[in-house]
């Protein structure tokens, strides 16, 4: 005699999981956007009490409320095309500088996996360059390249260089050794096993040190825009520009619009690295439940 251990929707014929799925869904998507909005929210609250509870009306122009920031920087069409246009130019310097650090910084990382003499030859050099202070060297980039766009994009490849050079050989090097056995076994040669085995393996963490250099990337093009003035003007330069004008409310939109330029460029790199490596790297349950 056979026991029918079915629940008592399935018995009856009733599709049990396909409801349960869409809750798990809808409790899944709440999660992952109501703590970012919650916080939004106690944000904007304390930027409100601190410019008109905690401020006087006559220095509330040390932190002008949002909606204000919004409406004179973003609904002013002067400002507005002002800031766009900068920030268009700030754009496209970070764009260049990232594609040269990402160049640069592999060719860099593949030359060190390759040997450890090249690794032990380079890459202390490379964490000293990332630990040199900006203004340091803005004299001599200035004096030997001019202070136009040209040093602009030298200070966001410099900037931007370390993650993927850092990235590139830890990735390089974290193939499994049976693998490079079996690459061994069958007499594969270096640039086989470069294409074949390493790359692959250090996709994820490539893809990673592109996402943060992504960011830097567009660090780096506003602190150029701050040291180097010549030619157009970048979203740093205009910032200085309202700072000196104490033009708050600008100052604050120009700031908002490059930070929420280097939250696209953190996201496109992000998406990327999903799209690349997500089937068969870094899923989770957190990822499955949303």
């Amino acid at each position: 005699m056979s026991v029918d251990t079915r629940l008592p929707e399935a018995a009856a014929g009733g599709v049990v999981g396909a409801p349960v799925v869409r809750r798990r869904r809808r409790g899944g998507r709440l999660s992952l956007w109501l703590p970012p909005l919650g916080t939004l929210l106690i944000f904007l609250g304390v930027w409100y009490y601190i410019s008109y509870v905690r401020l006087d009306e006559d220095r509330r122009f040390l932190l002008p409320p949002p909606h204000e920031v919004l409406r004179v920087s973003f609904l002013d069409a002067d400002n507005r095309t002002q800031i766009f246009t900068a920030l268009w130019l700030s754009t496209w310097i970070a764009a260049v500088g990232l594609a040269l650090a990402i160049v640069l910084g592999m060719a860099l990382g593949i030359a060190m996996a390759q040997a450890r003499w090249v690794e032990r030859s380079l890459y202390p050099y490379a964490v000293i360059l990332q630990c040199v202070p900006t203004l340091a060297l803005v004299p001599v980039i200035g004096f030997w390249f001019d202070f136009g766009l040209t040093s602009r994009l030298i200070v966001t490849v410099w900037i931007a260089l370390f993650p993927v050079v850092s990235s590139t050989l830890f990735g390089l090097q974290s193939a499994e050794r049976g693998q490079h056995e079996l690459f061994t076994l069958h007499k594969a040669g270096r640039l086989t096993r470069l294409w074949k085995l390493q790359l692959p393996a250090a996709m994820p963490a490539v893809l990673t040190g592109f996402q943060v250099a992504a960011t830097l990337a567009v660090v780096g093009s506003v602190v150029g825009d701050f040291f180097f003035k010549q030619g157009d003007a970048g979203i740093g330069v205009l910032i200085d520009l309202y700072r000196a004008r104490l033009q708050s409310a600008q100052l604050f939109g120009a700031a908002l619009a490059a930070s929420l330029l280097g939250v696209v460029a953190f996201w496109l790199f992000g998406l990327i690295s999903r799209v690349a490596t997500g089937g068969w790297y870094g899923s989770t349950a957190y990822d499955k439940a949303a």
